[in-house]
């Protein structure tokens, strides 16, 4: 895969990602993110989506808290702004 067809970005966590332009041209993930709202339990499906199952991990990984628990809330935050930070790239 080339690179102009991956789009780079960290979060204000500090999360460093790379999103292939394939996996936020998918469908199903546009239907999944418009079921969010009814639905926020499909988030799991979202974020492997969105980032991979490897990427996904190492996301897990990095907001989990000391408890070894990984906060819903914070998890939600990061793929909000990864959305953001992907339109915000677009514009650009």
């Amino acid at each position: 895969m080339m690179s102009k067809d991956v789009i780079k970005g960290k979060t204000n966590s500090g999360f460093s990602y790379k999103i292939s332009k394939e996996r936020l041209n998918n469908y199903e993930l546009l239907e999944s993110i418009g079921e969010l709202e009814e639905n926020p339990l499909i988030l799991s499906k979202v974020v492997i989506m969105l980032l991979g199952v490897e990427q996904t991990k190492r996301l897990k990984d990095h907001l989990r808290t000391e408890e070894g628990l990984v906060p819903a809330d914070l998890m939600s935050e990061e793929i909000k702004e990864i959305f953001e930070n992907q339109s915000e790239t677009k514009k650009s």
